[in-house]
């Protein structure tokens, strides 16, 4: 223990989170893109001058870049040479601590008095990097060239000023490179307010103090996940995940996760899931061990995230497996799609172990949808890329959530009236999903109906999602949540004629004319205990709110 009063560590611990918070801010209000401004799909945070480990992120981040950012910060370390204050470097490659390409990381160095003193970084969600679709989410790429520009870590500022060379040759390999120079700017301009708040809090409390107070936060980190994890038996526990298919090869993938509880350690293997597979499902290792730690994080909520939270969970590298991919293997739905299946796989596992802190599985897909083509009003080019929510699982002591976000963050659907501002296109229909969420005594939520109709121009549509096989499943004898749904609707002379993908919720390039429509359901959450056991009042409440029909009440719930 350090010799920090109480009153002074906790301080210093908000101010760190504050940091962090005031840069998500900035990125967020400042960026061009609705993906970062309205949906959010983005993260900041502040690392360790010489191990890369996590010191604080905010608390408007995404979950998932809690632990691939802290990999892709120590690569840059490994890279670095004759660092200056006002560098920044970015990195995308997924081989390197990354996700997939989409997700641009920009790393700084922190100095403080002339001595580097930490790293400040952050990611964000382009709407593109180039590649074979629009959007970058490829369903059936088969190498990571074919997913877009991979940026090894670079100098893109050097003593702030933007290397003019590095940047046209990133926006001479991606669309509408004329709106990215915006989200750019607006990601440097992030970490200099993180720069100027760590530097007031230096100058209130010291460096020797803060150092002091962020290596105790990060003991009491430890300390407190394993105080939790101790709360469950000793033993071994299994469970599992299915993703859909890889978008190639026609067949699920499958995740087996081994869980050894040991003292205040949890071991965690996954040998024996599928080998890599040809398609974009592949999980680089950052990602898998992010998802592991976020699926914990989700478990025991009160812990707070710095490196200290992850001491004690000690994960095996799934070599031959598809969740340790390696070049060239392509990976556009690690992020969004297995690391939820990963963390599904934990949730599965746990909840015979914590009954009563766990929950049956969330709808567990971002429902990646992108839509690139040409206005012709507008005389301009655009991606639309579309986040849905889904339903959370049943818990022992109510229902899921209807429409949450995904199990990986904290991003939301871009609001439906900026969508049919930027791009051209009229969202017929917002619904929810009902029926979606699986039937127990605590059903799960539900999911979201959707339509698109497009106005103009010509437009081709992309979508990366998964849970179009099975559903989200349910826990303690609760059914499974509903499936996910993807139709394509074409306006011909001959009147409508309807489209479903081969792989149910994967596909790309599947050309979209004016009038034609694109039709999506999101998944529902998995229910929570026996059916037969749900409260009568509810049934009649979901009844009447028309989230079941009685035909399914009957068939579903027993009565």
């Amino acid at each position: 223990m350090s010799d920090l009063d109480p009153v002074t560590l906790v301080v210093i611990q908000n101010g760190l989170q504050q940091v962090c918070n005031e840069m998500d801010l900035a990125f967020c209000r400042a960026a061009f893109s609705p993906v970062i401004s309205e949906a959010l799909d983005r993260s900041d945070g502040i690392y360790h001058r010489d191990t890369g480990e996590l010191i604080a992120q905010g608390d408007l981040g995404l979950p998932v870049f809690v632990g691939t950012m802290q990999f892709s910060t120590q690569a840059v370390i490994e890279r670095a040479r004759d660092i200056k204050p006002g560098d920044i470097f970015i990195v995308n490659d997924p081989y390197l601590g990354g996700t997939h390409l989409m997700d641009v990381k920009f790393v700084k160095p922190f100095f403080y008095r002339g001595k580097l003193f930490a790293w400040l970084a952050n990611t964000g969600h382009w709407p593109d990097t180039g590649g074979m679709v629009p959007g970058g989410f490829s369903a059936n790429a088969t190498e990571v060239e074919q997913e877009g520009l991979r940026l090894p870590p670079v100098k893109l500022y050097k003593q702030g000023v933007l290397d003019e060379e590095i940047l046209s040759i990133i926006l001479s390999n991606i669309r509408i490179a004329d709106q990215r120079i915006g989200d750019i700017k607006a990601q440097a301009a992030a970490l200099g307010i993180g720069e100027k708040r760590l530097t007031g809090l230096l100058d209130r409390y010291g460096a020797e103090t803060v150092e002091a107070a962020i290596a105790e936060l990060k003991s009491r980190a430890s300390q407190r996940m394993r105080a939790r994890i101790a709360q469950i038996p000793d033993g071994v526990y299994r469970g599992g995940a299915v993703v859909d298919s890889d978008g190639v090869v026609d067949e699920p993938l499958r995740i087996e996760m081994k869980i050894e509880k040991r003292g205040e350690e949890l071991l965690f293997d996954m040998a024996g899931s599928s080998p890599p597979c040809q398609g974009p499902m592949n999980s680089v290792l950052a990602t898998t061990k992010s998802s592991i730690y976020l699926a914990m994080k989700h478990i025991f909520p009160d812990v707070p995230i710095n490196a200290g939270t992850f001491e004690p969970l000690k994960i095996v590298d799934p070599e031959s497996t598809f969740l340790y991919a390696k070049y060239p293997r392509p990976v556009s739905g690690c992020a969004a799609e297995v690391s939820q299946r990963i963390a599904e796989a934990v949730f599965n596992a746990l909840v015979p172990a914590m009954p009563d802190k766990l929950f049956a599985a969330p709808a567990g897909t971002s429902g990646n949808l992108a839509l690139g083509g040409y206005d012709p009003e507008r005389k301009r080019a655009y991606v639309m890329y579309m986040i849905s929510g889904g339903g959370y699982g049943g818990w022992h002591g109510g229902d899921g959530l209807s429409n949450g976000c995904s199990t990986i963050g904290i991003s939301k659907t871009t609001p439906i009236e900026v969508m049919e501002q930027y791009y051209p296109v009229l969202f017929e229909e917002f619904s929810l999903h009902e029926g979606s969420g699986g039937a127990g005594k605590y059903r799960g939520g539900f999911g979201v109906n959707y339509t698109i109709r497009l106005r103009r121009g010509e437009a081709r549509a992309s979508m990366v999602m998964d849970h179009g096989r099975t559903g989200p499943r349910g826990a303690m004898g609760g059914e499974d949540g509903g499936l996910n749904r993807v139709t394509i609707e074409h306006e011909t002379a001959d009147g409508v004629v309807g489209y479903t993908p081969p792989h149910l919720s994967k596909d790309q390039d599947i050309v979209i004319k004016p009038g034609d429509r694109v039709r999506v359901s999101t998944p529902g959450g998995g229910g929570f205990g026996d059916p037969k056991q749900r409260d009568k009042a509810a049934i009649a409440r979901d009844i009447e709110r028309g989230y079941y029909t009685p035909q399914q009440i009957a068939a579903r719930f027993g009565g």
